[in-house]
């Protein structure tokens, strides 16, 4: 086969050389110097070039929850049941006996509804969840399903590290959780009984709210003006913190 180039280096170094002696210009030293660089240009040519460094690997965005995050939630989600539970009202007031009462008329049942659920809102919310839970109780079938969902949500956002790839693209922290919501409300209520046990459980517990806040008589109960204009939910945001009217007045 054809010499390659570096069999002919030797060669070629030598009709340099040859060249070089042939020209009286030039004297011994500069010969030398001469030779000497061209041999250290061609060499550095001849090696091989070192392969670029790895690119340093960027974080994968959208990673998992690290544990102190986990239990900074849930170190939130008890200090929230916390002043919830706080804002409930004595039960000996809920089942007095002697406050009880037919009302006259359907206005007065609908305004004995009305104070009553400003007052015993978080009582009232107690009851509906024990009713649920109750219920789901009485259909372990329907229980194992929200506890394989639950699971799921537990798994999807908090435990799994790895980025979650499907059809070659990563989903983001919102698109993971509009899918399990999405899952999950398939679930519930088109793929199995769950959704009618809840509304069956959620009807139960209405119907004895609305009964005991239509016998029960207001007229003892101490409600002042921003109490009675909260709403049922606002207990998630401390509603019972507010300042009474009278006494933010100077």
């Amino acid at each position: 086969g054809l010499p390659t180039g570096a069999q002919l280096l030797p060669e070629l170094l030598v009709i340099v050389k040859l060249f070089f002696c042939s020209c009286a210009q030039f004297n011994l030293h500069q010969l030398v110097v001469y030779s000497e660089a061209f041999e250290a240009v061609t060499l550095s040519s001849s090696r091989p070039m070192s392969a670029p460094a790895p690119a340093p690997v960027a974080p994968v965005a959208g990673a998992a929850p690290t544990p102190n995050a986990i239990m900074a939630i849930v170190g939130r989600v008890k200090e929230m049941s916390g002043a919830v539970l706080k804002q409930q009202k004595p039960w000996s007031e809920v089942l007095d006996r002697s406050a009880l009462s037919k009302p006259a008329n359907l206005t007065e049942a609908a305004g004995r509804i009305r104070k009553n659920a400003a007052y015993f809102r978080v009582n009232y919310l107690i009851v509906m969840i024990t009713t649920c839970v109750v219920t789901f109780v009485m259909h372990p079938g329907s229980l194992f399903i929200l506890a394989l969902l639950l699971a799921g949500w537990v798994y999807v956002m908090f435990i799994r590290k790895e980025p979650l790839v499907i059809g070659g693209r990563t989903l983001s922290e919102r698109e993971k959780f509009l899918g399990m919501s999405a899952v999950s409300f398939i679930t519930i209520f088109f793929l199995t009984s769950v959704g009618t046990v809840f509304f069956s459980a959620l009807s139960l517990s209405l119907a004895v709210i609305v009964a005991h806040g239509a016998f029960r008589e207001p007229d003892n109960l101490f409600i002042d003006d921003n109490e009675n204009q909260q709403s049922f939910l606002s207990i998630l945001s401390g509603g019972s913190a507010t300042v009474p009217a009278g006494l933010a007045t100077v």
